[in-house]
C-alpha cells in the first residue's frame, strides 16, 4: 500500500461533483485508492468480473442503481452505456459523491461513448508510483523551486538513480525484487494490454504494428520522433503512424508534451515530444539493463529525462497553477522542460545524468532569458547526478536529482 499524492484532490472532488472519473493505465493503483479514499461507505463492482460485465451489459440503469453510497464501478470502458445511464441517474439525483469511475482507456475518445457528463463529472488521472510516493513522502519541487530552496544530495550517485528509475512506478513491479523477473512483469503486462485494452478501441488493424511501435516510441522517449523514418520502417502511412500513437496516448503508456509557444519569435518548433509513461516499462520493452545505460550516453540520456518528467508531470497536475512544455527552436537551441506559473514565472530545467555540470549547460537557458522572457521571472535548473548545489551567475543553478523528492 502507498499513499497516493492525489488522495486528498479525490475527496474533495467527490464532495463537489456527482461523478468523478479516476483514469490511468493498468495496475497503477486506480482500484487500490479509490476504495481508499471511499473511507469504507461505497458499493465496489469491478467490469472485469464476468457476471458483473454482463448484468451490465443487459441492463446498464439496474447496474448503476444506487441508494446512497458511493458506487465504484471498475474498467468502465467495458460497458460504454453505463455512462448513459450515470448520466440519467445523476441528473434526476443531483447529490455530490455518488460515482467514482475507473477507466484504462481515455473514455470520452470512444466512439460508443455518446454523453460527456459535463457539469457533473471531474476526470483525474492517476500516474505510476513516483519516488517521493514510493518513499511515503509529500510532493516538494514545485515549492523548492519557487523558493529556490535546494537541498544536496543524499547519497543518489549515478548508479544507484539508474537501479531506481529502472524499477519503474506500477505498484507490483516495484516490489519484485529480482531484476529479470521485474522486466518480464512489464513485457507480460505491455501484451496484456495490447490484447485486452485495444478491443474496447476501433480501427486498429495491425495490432503487431502497434506492439512494434510501442518500442519504436520507448526509443524515442524524451526525443524528437523522427516520423518519416519511422513510416517508412514499419510500412505505414503518417496518419496511420499518428492514429497508433494517439491509441497509445489513449490507454496511458506515451504521454505527449507540447512545445513553449508563448512567444512570437518565428523560428520556434512546434513539435511534440513523447514519453514513455513509466520507466520501468520502458527499460524493459528496450531490454535494457541498468548497467547497459553507461554503455551508450544516449541511453542515459533518454531514461533520466523520461524519469524526470514523469516525477515533474505527476506533481504539476497536483497544482493548477503550474503549465509543463518543451522548448526547441530552429536553430537547435533546446531546453528540456518550460515549466510556467500562473504569475508569469518561468523555470528553465535541464536533465544531465553526469555529476559535473559547467556553464556551458546553461547557455539556451541563458539565450532564452535573454532574448524571450527577458521582461519575466525566469530560473534555470540543470538536474544532475552531483552532490552540492551550485549557483552559476543570476538565478541560475545547478540542483541535484533528489530535490525532486527529498
Amino acid at each position: 500500500m502507498y499513499a497516493r499524492w492525489l488522495e486528498e484532490s479525490l475527496k474533495k472532488s467527490l464532495n463537489m461533483r456527482r461523478v468523478v472519473i479516476l483514469v490511468g493505465a493498468r495496475q497503477c493503483g486506480k482500484t487500490t485508492t479509490s476504495k481508499t479514499i471511499a473511507d469504507q461507505n461505497y458499493i465496489y463492482r469491478t467490469l472485469d468480473d464476468y457476471s458483473l460485465f454482463s448484468s451490465a451489459k443487459n441492463d446498464p440503469q439496474a447496474f448503476v442503481k444506487n441508494t446512497g453510497k458511493t458506487m465504484i464501478i471498475d474498467e468502465v470502458q467495458k460497458v460504454p452505456e453505463l455512462i448513459t445511464a450515470i448520466k440519467k441517474a445523476v441528473d434526476e439525483d443531483t447529490r455530490y459523491g455518488q460515482y467514482l469511475i475507473t477507466g484504462s482507456v481515455n473514455i470520452q475518445t470512444l466512439p460508443t461513448v455518446k454523453e460527456s457528463l459535463a457539469g457533473r463529472v471531474r476526470k483525474i488521472r492517476l500516474r505510476a508510483l513516483t519516488q517521493g510516493e514510493i518513499l511515503g513522502k509529500k510532493p516538494c519541487f514545485l515549492q523548492r523551486i519557487k523558493e529556490s530552496n535546494y537541498i544536496d544530495n543524499s547519497d543518489y550517485d549515478q548508479e544507484r538513480l539508474s537501479q531506481l528509475i529502472l524499477k519503474g512506478g506500477y505498484p507490483e513491479a516495484v516490489g519484485i525484487g529480482n531484476d529479470e523477473e521485474r522486466s518480464l512483469w512489464y513485457q507480460d503486462y505491455l501484451n496484456t494490454i495490447l490484447e485486452a485494452d485495444l478491443k474496447n478501441i476501433s480501427n486498429i488493424r495491425r495490432h503487431d504494428t502497434l506492439k512494434e511501435l510501442v518500442t519504436i516510441v520507448a526509443a524515442y522517449s524524451s526525443k524528437y520522433m523522427d516520423k518519416s523514418k519511422i513510416t517508412s520502417s514499419l510500412g505505414i502511412s503518417t496518419q496511420t503512424l499518428n492514429s497508433y500513437i494517439a491509441v497509445l496516448e489513449n490507454i496511458y503508456i506515451v504521454d505527449k508534451l507540447s512545445p513553449w509557444l508563448k512567444t512570437d519569435y518565428e523560428r520556434v518548433n512546434k513539435s511534440h515530444k513523447y514519453f514513455i509513461t513509466d520507466t520501468g516499462l520502458m527499460g524493459a520493452v528496450l531490454q535494457w539493463k541498468y548497467k547497459d545505460l553507461f554503455d551508450s550516453t544516449d541511453k542515459l540520456g533518454k531514461v533520466f529525462e523520461t524519469f524526470v518528467y514523469n516525477q515533474i508531470i505527476t506533481q504539476v497536475s497536483l497544482d493548477n497553477h503550474y503549465e509543463l512544455y518543451h522548448y526547441r527552436d530552429r536553430e537547435k537551441k533546446e531546453i528540456d522542460f518550460i515549466l510556467q506559473d500562473q504569475e508569469d514565472n518561468i523555470y528553465g530545467i535541464e536533465v544531465k545524468a553526469g555529476s559535473s555540470v559547467n556553464k556551458e549547460h546553461f547557455k539556451h537557458m541563458q539565450w532564452f532569458s535573454d532574448n524571450l522572457v527577458k521582461d519575466k521571472n525566469f530560473t534555470g535548473i540543470v538536474l544532475y547526478t552531483g552532490e552540492h548545489t551550485i549557483p552559476f551567475g543570476k538565478n541560475l543553478y545547478a540542483v541535484p536529482l533528489n530535490n525532486l523528492w527529498d
